[in-house]
């Protein structure tokens, strides 16, 4: 069907329209096949640009007898036209009130038109490959990695909105935590963000009087979790107060000039019970996590950033992955945290 339609068109819009298809059909096939290193699809897109090469010579073939008409040909015409020319004849007299009209020439292809309509064909091809694959959808099953989830609707807590300034939300900690790099910052470069979501939490035990927001995005190994506590206490009571709990490996330093305590403990796995009936099972000892909790500011007036890393198989990177990511995360933190 698609050839009988070619043919149909006039040749100085068919032969044009056929050297568009087979150059872009055969550029893209090529660069195809050296991307993928593919020797059917080298061998398909030369073939397309051979067509196409032999198509520009017929038309080169064309532009040039159209321009230099030979002249054998020319004084062959002629004489022929001259031999088959009939001898003058006595015309017969007219009838009264008739008048031969002349003969109408016939109308030649207007070779400006066919230019015009090979230019506008060019034009819808052109347009079609260029919006194809964006309107098309995509055969890319490649997963894409989780983004935050859009939180600017969700009310505050009373102690967000009574603090000033005014903390940080759990959307603008998911936005700074979700980075493209992080998989890279946990030594997972291939793996792609699963999950992410930020929550605008206050701190437990305080009557909701303390914001803790915090924000999380997991992958296939690790999940990493930022938050932010909002309280008077600084880093040296927090280290005191972690030597008599149940953290291990405690180790202070400063982080990008502010005190930090590097520290483990174990996280909490717990099981809900949508089935009814029941609460669910009882809490449980989840996995290891190893968690850097950095001052909010150089002074340490109270109140820290703490990011932490777990996995579900209890496997942990090096303190200097979570030092790495605090050093990247925190400088794009809004400044408004600081005090």
């Amino acid at each position: 069907m698609l050839g009988f339609l070619l043919r149909l068109l006039p040749f100085w819009v068919r032969e044009p329209l056929l050297i568009v298809i087979g150059a872009v059909l055969g550029v893209r096939i090529m660069y195809l096949a050296v991307h993928d290193h593919d020797r059917v699809a080298a061998g398909l897109g030369v073939v397309f640009l051979v067509f196409t090469a032999v198509r520009v010579y017929v038309v080169v073939r064309a532009l040039r007898a159209r321009r230099n008409p030979s002249p054998a040909a020319a004084a062959d015409g002629a004489a022929v036209d001259a031999a088959a020319q009939p001898q003058p004849q006595p015309q017969p007299q007219a009838v009264a009130g008739s008048r031969p009209g002349p003969a109408t020439p016939e109308k030649e292809p207007n070779a400006w038109g066919q230019a015009i309509a090979a230019v506008a064909v060019f034009g819808a091809v052109a347009a079609v490959l260029w919006l194809g694959p964006r309107v098309m959808p995509s055969d890319d099953n490649t997963p894409q990695p989780a983004s935050c989830s859009d939180e600017e609707h969700e009310e505050l807590p009373k102690a967000y909105k009574e603090r000033t300034p005014q903390p940080v939300t759990g959307d603008e900690l998911c936005k700074a935590l979700n980075r493209p790099d992080l998989a890279e910052l946990l030594g997972t470069p291939g793996e792609t963000a699963t999950t992410a979501s930020g929550t605008n939490n206050t701190a437990p035990l305080t009557d909701g009087k303390v914001p803790q927001p915090e924000a999380e995005v997991k992958f296939d190994t690790y999940t990493v979790n930022v938050s932010a506590t909002y309280n008077d206490l600084t880093t040296d009571q927090y280290v005191k107060l972690m030597k008599y709990g149940n953290e291990r490996d405690i180790k202070t330093l400063k982080v990008l000039g502010r005190p930090a305590v590097f520290a483990s403990d174990h996280t909490m796995k717990f099981e809900i019970n949508l089935g009814g009936g029941g609460s669910g099972g009882p809490v449980e000892q989840g996995p290891l996590a190893r968690t850097l909790s950095v001052a909010l500011d150089r002074r340490d007036q109270g109140g820290s950033f703490d990011v932490t890393v777990w996995s579900e198989s209890g496997a942990l990177p090096d303190d200097s992955v979570l030092l790495g990511i605090a050093e990247k995360i925190l400088p794009t933190i809004p400044e408004r945290t600081a005090r």
